[in-house]
């Protein structure tokens, strides 16, 4: 049974489905929106299934806008928000207001955060940001400057409001002008140092500035411009947490196990010297090139009265629910000195690669849970059944706990024995790995960097935004264009679920032949407990003063404690009648029985 049927107790259909009147390119039966969203289906005395999943509200109409490149250069005479270096490590959270009318209120804004600068208050960025679909009107841009903390908060520096009025093809443009750094939501602390360092002579002076570019790069050629999104450039994050890597059991191998995963037929060598493993976890982000396809627009799925209260911040429920979330996203994917960017100037077999080294190829059977977001943002994990909090696999948590999105789902990768051929899932005439044993990859020898040696198998399996199945020729499409070279296949996780089962049984059958070879090289800052925690745990471990086992327990009992609120809307509930618990997990006797029952006699409470 697959996640969405699990979470409802029912088949992933809502009601919502797209009108088959409508075809697709690469589908004989696709859909489109009609022109209102269909409601559940009171009159006949039972609900098609609960609120949310597709939406098929139609995107609004309006005419073509102009493709805009925004530059942010650098800042000069940003405040001290260190006070042991007397510097700053800013970033800029940018956000672009076109005043284009949106499907929903609660549809996010266009934004773009740019790789931070470490101890610098006159920083460098040089960050260009790309956007399609920029009404006539113009924009307005406003830029906030944080200061990077991962051990507390992040501290404003100050604002930048850049008004950009009535533009064309013709338009002047806006060439490295400099913007006033607004202090009035400025971090006090910070600012006071800055005024105490002008008093001693460390600065020259109190105000900061943002030097800015906006270019009209031409018309964008699009039917409709109801939209703007991000055209680029492409980048990828990977970030890393050696608190979350403790929870799950992850980490990086020493130099001895690498070399050893790489020999064929080698057998690990332990030394009595040899230095303790370190724990991680790696988190992804890549920025693809938009626009995400027009239908690909899905609500979450209202399967407990507390879940809408929890995406809205409604009450005090909903609002420590959100709250708890919004925090687990960030602690996994958060940002600190160890965190990598890089940035590809468009859609290219590079970036095939540096994808197919973020999942790390086809070493060990992975299994992925992504989210996309509606301006093309690609969020990914691993998960799986082994994981010991599945918090982590939730789409929730990818998504930021977001209203709307365009997909979600799980995947994986599988390499093919040759090139030019179709995945035997296409109906060609060749073989993977798993199940077929292939050489020329991991875990005997390095894996093959050409992008058609692999495939990327994707499905909608989501029970928090239950994606439509019709739709996955078009996210298909959608990944084509953006990974040139690599094999896409699309599974539907009910059409398909005999199938996805023995191919995902498949994988973790894989995984437990060829173990965790994952190489992490860095180790992050960021986590409820500091680095030097971690290094001591490590240190307890090694010293045989306790079990990998009951360290483990430890910090994950910690870590549930901090989120326990939470982890009632992660719980994919079944009817009163017959819950069974997590999804992949049994439901143990006992197991927050006395919580759950509270909570449904908060909600019998709270119905009319």
């Amino acid at each position: 049974m697959t996640e969405a049927e699990e979470q409802n107790g029912a088949p992933a259909t809502n009601g919502n489905t797209p009108d088959p009147a409508h075809k697709t390119e690469g589908s004989s039966d696709q859909s489109q929106p009609s022109e209102k969203p269909q409601k559940q289906d009171t009159d006949s005395g039972r609900d098609k299934g609960p609120a949310g999943g597709y939406d098929n509200t139609p995107l609004p109409r309006a005419p073509p806008g102009y493709t805009v490149k925004i530059t942010f250069h650098r800042a000069t005479n940003l405040p001290l928000a260190d006070i042991n270096s007397l510097s700053s490590d800013p970033y800029i959270l940018a956000t672009v207001n076109t005043g284009l009318a949106t499907r929903h209120k609660e549809d996010p804004p266009l934004q773009l955060r740019t790789k931070t600068i470490r101890q610098k208050t006159d920083p460098v960025w040089e960050t260009e940001w790309i956007i399609a679909n920029i009404p006539a009107a113009g924009f307005n841009l406003k830029c906030r400057i944080y200061d990077e903390d991962p051990a507390d908060h992040d501290d404003r520096l100050g604002n930048v409001h850049v008004p950009v009025g009535p533009i064309d093809e013709n338009w002047a443009g806006i060439k490295d002008q400099q913007y006033p750094v607004k202090k009035r939501m400025g971090s006090k602390r910070a600012y006071l140092l800055r005024g105490l360092a002008v008093c001693f002579g460390r600065a020259e002076h109190m105000h900061g500035f943002l030097n800015v570019s906006v270019e009209v790069l031409g018309k964008t050629e699009d039917d409709n411009g109801g939209r703007a999104y991000t055209i680029g450039p492409q980048f990828w994050i990977r970030h890393y947490s050696p608190l979350l890597g403790r929870i799950l059991g992850q980490k990086t191998p020493n130099k001895e196990d690498e070399d050893d995963a790489n020999d064929a037929g080698s057998k690990k060598s332990k030394k009595a010297n040899q230095a303790p493993s370190k724990y991680n976890f790696q988190a992804n982000q890549m920025q693809l090139q938009g626009p995400v396809p027009e239908h690909m627009y899905h609500r979450f799925v209202e399967f407990k009265p507390f879940v809408k209260a929890m995406f809205t911040s409604k009450g005090v429920k909903g609002y420590i629910l959100s709250k708890a979330l919004h925090h687990q996203h960030a602690r996994v994917y958060n940002f600190d000195a160890n965190t990598e960017y890089e940035v590809f100037p468009k859609p290219c077999q590079a970036l095939t690669q540096k994808f197919l080294d973020l999942v790390h190829w086809d070493q060990g059977g992975r299994i992925f849970t992504y989210v996309l977001t509606l301006d093309s943002l690609f969020r990914f994990t691993e998960t799986g059944k082994e994981f010991g909090i599945d918090m982590l696999s939730k789409h929730t948590m990818h998504s930021d706990v977001s209203v709307y999105i365009a997909f979600s789902g799980e995947f994986f990768i599988r390499r093919l024995k040759h090139k030019n051929r179709d995945p035997p899932e296409a109906g060609g005439q060749n073989e993977s790995h798993p199940p077929d044993e292939i050489s020329g990859g991991p875990p005997k020898s390095e894996p093959k960097k050409d992008p058609s040696y692999y495939e990327l198998v994707i499905d909608n399996d989501s029970g928090t935004y239950r994606p439509n199945a019709k739709l996955l020729p078009e996210l298909k499409a959608f990944f084509e264009r953006n990974f040139p070279g690599l094999h896409i296949i699309t599974l539907d996780s009910q059409g398909d679920a005999e199938k996805m089962s023995k191919m995902k049984e498949e994988q973790r059958e894989r995984k437990k032949t060829e173990g965790e070879h994952i190489v992490f090289t860095q180790i992050s800052r960021t986590s409820s407990m500091s680095s030097s925690d971690v290094e001591e745990l490590d240190r307890m471990e090694a010293a045989g003063e306790m079990s990998p086992r009951h360290l483990r327990h430890t910090i994950r009992r910690e870590a549930a404690a901090k989120v326990d609120a939470a982890k009632f809307h992660m719980k994919d509930y079944r009817p009163s009648n017959n819950r069974e618990g997590w999804r992949g997990n049994k439901h143990q006797p006992g197991q927050d029985d006395a919580a759950v029952e509270k909570l449904n006699k908060e909600e019998g409470k709270a119905k009319p």
